[in-house]
């Protein structure tokens, strides 16, 4: 889905100012920058036992995989944690919808990214038919109680739309195609996605319609430029939490003892080989 319908040669953010591709030392240096604050805003959440969702959708291929990467990866995974479900069980398609999603929801003191999320069936289950027509609407109709009743409950709730243009997510298509290390990303649903193009920008088009609300709005992250868009929605995400650097003594390391310790014979262990 995307907020570009089917615009050809797409170049430029919603705003319409155009930007080139960021130099590469001063996005590793923000990086490195946003990601310190990563660190004390993920402290600061579990010491005063907050409780964050953050939602990250978009067309296959925008970016939010990358996003979710750099977040995590200096942060303490029991604390920022990673959801991404896969199909539904013939049990699971049985229940409430959000049933499946509210075990994965955070405790106090954590933080749960959802590299898509129940906004599933307002995508492609309702583009490849997925859901029938009463589920789809239902969805529309309860999906801005049910996230009332998450930020009621105190919990913190993010939610990111990743927009690519059809043209830059045909390149990266083409790039994971090309490359081994990514080809697994590829699927045929993502092949037929490509050919239901205007299915999905409708689809996305209701979607907000019904659940861009006051209450939990979407935030939409212009991702042609990658690097650009990790800066701008990891800087945003830091801005959304009020978080305060937490003061931790100093540490010091004692001294180790070794008295009284003798080592096993060496050769009674067993070396992985080295190759390198």
């Amino acid at each position: 889905m995307s907020d570009k319908g089917n615009k050809k040669n797409h170049k430029h953010s919603g705003s319409g100012k155009e930007h080139k591709r960021l130099n590469k030392q001063f996005y590793f240096e923000e990086l490195e920058r946003l990601q310190t604050e990563l660190v004390k805003m993920h402290e600061w959440v579990r010491e005063k036992g907050l409780r964050i969702v953050v939602v990250f959708e978009g067309r296959d291929a925008a970016g939010k995989g990358g996003v979710i990467k750099r977040i995590t990866q200096k942060l303490n995974p029991r604390v920022c944690k990673v959801v991404a479900l896969g199909v539904p069980t013939e049990r699971e398609k049985t229940q409430w919808y959000f049933q499946r999603y509210v075990p994965h929801l955070p405790a106090k003191g954590e933080i749960v990214l959802f590299d898509r999320s129940w906004y599933n069936r307002a995508g492609v289950e309702r583009v490849m038919g997925f859901c029938t027509d009463d589920e789809y609407w239902d969805f529309l109709r309860s999906c801005p109680r049910f996230e009332e009743m998450l930020i009621h409950s105190e919990t913190i709730l993010i939610k990111y739309w990743f927009s690519v243009s059809d043209d830059e997510q045909e390149k990266r298509f083409l790039e994971r195609i090309d490359d081994p290390t990514k080809n697994w990303k590829f699927s045929k649903m993502d092949v037929t996605a490509r050919t239901k193009w205007i299915e999905y920008s409708k689809a996305k088009d209701e979607m907000f319609a019904y659940t861009d609300t006051k209450v939990s709005p979407w935030w939409v992250v212009e991702a042609d430029d990658k690097r650009r868009a990790r800066l701008n929605c990891i800087h945003h995400f830091l801005k959304m939490i009020p978080y305060k650097e937490i003061k931790h003594e100093q540490i010091k390391l004692p001294p180790i003892s070794m008295e009284g310790y003798v080592r096993p014979p060496i050769t009674e262990q067993t070396f992985v080989p080295e190759v390198f």
